[in-house]
């Protein structure tokens, strides 16, 4: 795999060059440009097995066939009843069992439901838009995925029509017979595939293709007269299916039910694609996930997931977390978007899994104080739990996922809030909540019995148990937001969009002896303050303290003995949506999840990005400790130089240290003190330095010489730097010193390197003339000054010196 051709939506075609080295953050760009491939957009396109040819079909019913090395059209194909839907190549690899000429040809199908196969390796003719070799007529829809075998002798189509054709590609006609009106002249036989099964597959067909003859499918058999094949359409699962019997072996994937018609196109199969070697097939779905299939454990192996949408809510799981296994904590991430789908993400290999129980928008989020289970709110007035599944292997990395344990019924209207109580057993082997609460927009605050929910699911296939409610307690007067539950399951706060945050004392009696569990809340006070509805409340993990976040764009704190406010930040544009505690220092930090170690952060919104943010105050505080002592003793290093005169070192590490003003005061010395009379700076070891030094070190010397030029007080040692330089070097030196510096500025990644040659040796010229220029008319000027007042001088002493000599005065 060396190259990635793309077709864009301004027409044009760009072949890319697949670096062979590792991957790295500089773009790569297009080795070749072909600025208006077709006149229409090309909605298929294929590269032949030999890897040399591509195949695009457009809009205007045109297929071009072009030479990937070269970039240029071998063949035109015209004549398509309307826009090109599928595309494949004929190119037999294995001869064994085809008793015919080996010859490559492309297999188009269009909107007209026609399969048209056009010899490639026929005359200049057909490169002009020559006839199809033959016509096929069988689908009464459109054909969107075509695939050929390895032996080149089967042909597979499948529509939108819910039909598999199988076509024998091997079968010819005598000439006499595929001869009209006499004019059959060849001897040999005319190309002329038949039709010999026809599947129905009960779903409109996206994408299909033929797995390899050595496949191993258990339970299917390998003989290469049998065609086993995939499809993948608008139930969002791919298929595989026996040929010569018409059945389905298996079926990968989840076959989403109970959502509506606009999400059940989201999920469908917009394309597969078939990986032999490590024996998976990949299907891309409408919502632009990807999900690996394993072929041969028929199992789920990775999923990655291309698009959130905008990000509701997330928190933070646990799945293999346990006493022996600390370092799995936080290990996943939970997020609901805008869709009835939740998505976990490892969040070591960004693998990722959709929970589907829910069927509209998921609100909220919560896990419990393990981080195995995982609670969700929805605005179909359910609430779920979720456990791990229990893993069939030991690879946890692969084989692991949710599944749901239980339901949660009784709200009039939407969940918008939920709480998972945050006490956990100290028992290892029973660590799940006792209870958990929901917040809706029907006013009311529900409290879920969670006694009997199992800590694994064992099978998703099983129906999930009905949770029992404890207690319904009419909260507030308009919608409920926000609900928190104190570390220690003793209080639960709640806020609303009437403007107030209440807190409720807990009272939970777990059930023994045969009774019941009971649970009571009681209102033991309210927070009022905020000019806006209530988006967020959370409890303080070491203080006495609630915080809240509202729409009228503050955070409060607020005290849990009276109930009053503490303080309120103020500075957001915007309404506060989340806001949580970081106790290293008990600040607060608006965000969506925290991790149990409170060192990462995760942080989404309607961009549909989710940020990831690490507290690395410690090591910022480590680097600048070690750049200051590194400082510190290059000054040193410095001051040592200049003391035993080693100007070399001394100019070179002022140079590194990027430290203009030392350098400054070094050139000032050497101009005024001890100065060698034939010298051109004033000290000849000055001299030797600036003529060898480097070309990067000449350029920074020639920069920081135009920096001081700009200032009056400093030109004159600047102008003495630009004169020994000019001196010294050649003006060949001069210009490679610049040339060298960009080539260093590159290969150190800075991307303020200039890349065009000459343009940084223009620019300092261009700065530093003018102020040259500027300094001689300033010393012009006062040349001609200095003669006015040898004049005024002369007329004001009489002509009492005119005969004497001025350097004989002593004063």
């Amino acid at each position: 795999m060396s190259h990635l051709l793309v077709f864009t939506a301004s027409l044009s075609l760009r072949i890319y060059e697949i670096p062979a080295t590792t991957p790295s953050k500089k773009p790569v760009h297009p080795v070749r440009v072909i600025s208006r491939a077709h006149e229409a957009p090309v909605h298929v396109c294929k590269v032949d097995p030999t890897s040399t040819y591509l195949a695009s079909g457009s809009a205007d019913g045109v297929v071009k066939v072009w030479n990937i090395r070269n970039g240029f059209v071998t063949h035109v194909f015209k004549g398509h009843g309307g826009i090109v839907s599928a595309l494949t190549f004929d190119y037999p690899q294995d001869m064994s069992s085809v008793a015919r000429q080996q010859k490559m040809r492309l297999i188009t199908g269009s909107v007209d439901t026609r399969l048209r196969v056009f010899d490639l390796t026929a005359t200049s003719d057909s490169a002009r838009g020559g006839k199809p070799e033959a016509v096929l007529e069988g689908h009464y829809s459109v054909p969107r995925g075509l695939d050929v075998s390895l032996d080149g002798k089967w042909l597979v189509s499948g529509g939108r029509d819910s039909v598999v054709l199988i076509w024998d590609l091997s079968s010819n006609q005598s000439p006499l017979q595929s001869s009209e009106k006499g004019k059959g002249k060849g001897k040999d036989k005319a190309f002329s595939p038949t039709l010999v099964r026809t599947i129905p597959v009960l779903e409109r067909v996206e994408a299909l293709g033929i797995l390899r003859p050595d496949e191993d499918l258990t339970g299917s058999s390998s003989d290469s007269d049998v065609v086993r094949f995939y499809t993948g359409g608008e139930k969002g699962v791919v298929r595989i299916w026996d040929g010569k019997d018409g059945n389905v072996l298996f079926s990968l994937g989840k076959e989403y039910t109970k959502v509506g018609d606009d999400q059940e196109e989201q999920r469908q199969i917009v394309d597969v694609m078939y990986v032999p070697a490590i024996s998976s097939v990949v299907s891309v779905h409408a919502d632009q996930n990807i999900i690996f299939h394993s072929l041969s454990t028929r199992s789920l192996t990775r999923q990655l997931i291309g698009y959130n949408d905008e990000i509701v809510d997330t928190t933070f799981l646990s799945p293999a977390f346990s006493l022996s296994a600390v370092k799995e904590r936080d290990s996943h991430l939970a997020l609901a978007t805008n869709s009835s789908l939740i998505r976990i993400y490892d969040i070591r290999t960004f693998d990722a899994r959709l929970l589907d129980g829910h069927t509209d928008v998921v609100l909220a989020l919560d896990q419990d104080a393990n981080g195995h289970l995982l609670a969700s709110g929805s605005k179909d007035r359910s609430a779920r739990l979720w456990v791990p599944l229990k893993a069939e292997s030991r690879d946890s990395a692969v084989d692991w996922g949710y599944g749901c344990v239980g339901i949660c019924e009784g709200h009039a209207e939407s969940i918008g809030a939920i709480s998972v109580s945050k006490r956990a057993d100290k028992d290892e082997g029973s660590n799940q909540p006792k209870f958990m609460f929901t917040g809706s927009q029907d006013r009311t605050i529900k409290m879920w019995d969670l006694t009997g929910i199992p800590s694994i699911c064992e099978n998703d296939e099983t129906e999930p148990s009905r949770c029992k409610s404890l207690c319904t307690h009419k909260a507030h007067d308009k919608d409920i937001n926000a609900l928190d539950i104190a570390p220690n399951d003793r209080f639960l706060a709640s806020g609303s969009q009437d403007r107030t945050a209440k807190v409720f004392s807990i009272e939970y009696v777990a059930g023994s002896g045969g009774r019941a569990p009971r649970g009571e809340l009681k209102l033991i006070g309210t927070c009022k303050g905020h000019k806006r509805g209530v988006w967020t409340v959370r409890f303080s993990r070491t203080e006495r303290i609630l915080a809240t976040g509202s729409g009228d764009k503050t955070v409060k704190l607020w005290s849990l003995d009276d109930f009053s406010c503490l303080k309120t930040f103020e500075g957001h544009t915007n309404s506060v949506l989340r806001v949580d505690f970081l106790n290293a220092g008990l600040q607060i930090v608006w965000a969506l999840a925290v991790s149990n170690d409170e060192r990462r952060i995760v942080s989404g919104a309607a961009d549909s990005v989710i940020t990831f943010w690490e507290d690395c105050t410690e090591e910022q505080n480590d680097e600048r400790e070690a750049a200051r002592v590194t400082l510190v003793q290059k000054e040193q290093d410095f001051q040592n130089y200049l003391a035993i005169n080693d100007y070399r070192r001394a100019i070179q590490l002022a140079l590194a240290m990027q430290q203009p003003g030392r350098l400054l005061s070094l050139f000032r010395d050497v101009q005024t003190d001890g100065v060698d009379p034939a010298s051109v700076t004033g000290r000849y070891s000055v001299d030797e330095v600036i003529r060898t030094i480097c070309g990067s070190e000449l350029a920074k010397l020639l920069q920081f010489a135009r920096d001081w030029n700009t200032n009056a007080k400093t030109s004159r040692t600047a102008q003495g730097v630009m004169y020994a330089i000019l001196k010294l070097r050649s003006a060949d030196d001069v210009v490679k010193a610049f040339v060298d510096e960009q080539d260093e500025a590159a290969l150190m990644g800075d991307s303020r390197a200039v890349s065009r040659p000459g343009s940084a040796l223009k620019e300092f010229v261009d700065a530093f003339i003018p102020y040259t220029e500027r300094h001689l008319s300033r010393m012009n000027k006062l040349v001609q000054d200095s003669y006015m007042v040898d004049y005024i001088l002369g007329e004001m002493d009489d002509g009492t010196f005119d005969d004497m000599d001025v350097d004989s005065v002593y004063v």
